[in-house]
């Protein structure tokens, strides 16, 4: 009998391809395959390597000490940082902008949600030079409000003014999905039980949205992580993110294995931030399904 099995067990696989389906479904993946080893998989682990890699091509991890002391690890936490404070501004406006667009009509919510996502599609450099012209001394901020004009550029609130309009979009998109598909009967039915408009808020509308709050702020702070050219343009020495640094390192200081750590740890932290979006989704997934029940 145990033969039989170990006999018949290498002989599934030669079964299945035998099989045409089977062929022509690898033969079509086969690009794809392809194409993920030489684009992302190889560069990742090429990077890998050069930052393990020392001056005399022997393994060191001196590039990650390097990389988590003095005024990199400044950076390191000045990035996560102002990508916090960015998730949190595109939550907060996100989510009022959200919330104001479900209770349209639907032509106009389709309207505003046009004009929400149309900018994105502009390039990043121009929306950036907006902000720049429109926060200096003499722009439309500073000529309207009163007491002013006030520093908005080359500090951290530019920063975050910037990249908060960036992430904008993809929060709003999130939000508004997920606003959308909340049964509005059970605000009914909480408000005809007596409840007021902040204990529906409270303890009905937030608990059904809370998972894509958690998504969108999390996409928004990974996004950030790793975002560039606003920061840059709009910042000051001190607001140098770690983009900026892998940049700067690799331009102007030739300096390719410490870059190479930096960039690592970036991918950790994003990767960390994705497992957290996959936790809360699947959290969220199985508290629907409990409801439900």
């Amino acid at each position: 009998m145990a033969a039989t099995l170990t006999a018949g067990a290498p002989a599934r696989p030669r079964k299945l391809l035998a099989s045409r389906k089977t062929r022509i479904g690898i033969l079509y993946a086969l690009p794809v395959v392809v194409y993920l080893l030489v684009l992302f998989v190889y560069p990742i682990f090429s990077t890998l390597f050069l930052s393990l890699q020392n001056a005399d091509g022997s393994l060191t991890l001196h590039w990650y000490a390097e990389a988590l002391t003095g005024v990199n690890l400044s950076v390191l936490l000045t990035t996560l940082r102002i990508s916090a404070e960015t998730a949190l501004c595109s939550l907060v406006f996100g989510f009022l902008l959200a919330n104001a667009i479900t209770r349209l009509k639907p032509i106009l919510a389709g309207l505003a949600m046009l004009i929400v996502v149309v900018p994105h599609f502009i390039s990043a450099l121009v929306r950036t030079y907006g902000w720049i012209i429109m926060l200096g001394d003499k722009g439309l901020v500073n000529v309207w409000a009163p007491g002013g004009p006030y520093q908005l550029l080359y500090n951290e609130l530019g920063v975050v003014i910037g990249t908060t309009s960036m992430m904008l979009p993809y929060t709003v998109l999130l939000l508004y999905g997920v606003m959308r598909g909340v049964d509005r009967r059970l605000l009914a039915a909480a408000s005809s039980m007596g409840a007021g408009r902040v204990t529906i808020f409270r303890r009905v509308y937030l608990p059904l949205v809370a998972p894509g709050l958690a998504s969108a702020g999390l996409l928004s702070f990974i996004l950030s992580l790793g975002y560039y050219i606003t920061p840059a343009l709009m910042g000051g020495p001190n607001q140098s993110m770690i983009a900026t640094l892998i940049n700067q390192q690799v331009t102007k200081e030739n300096q390719w294995n410490g870059a190479a750590a930096q960039g690592v740890i970036l991918l950790l932290l994003t990767f960390a931030g994705l497992l957290l979006v996959k936790l809360v989704s699947s959290l969220g997934a199985s508290r629907k399904k409990r409801s439900a029940s």
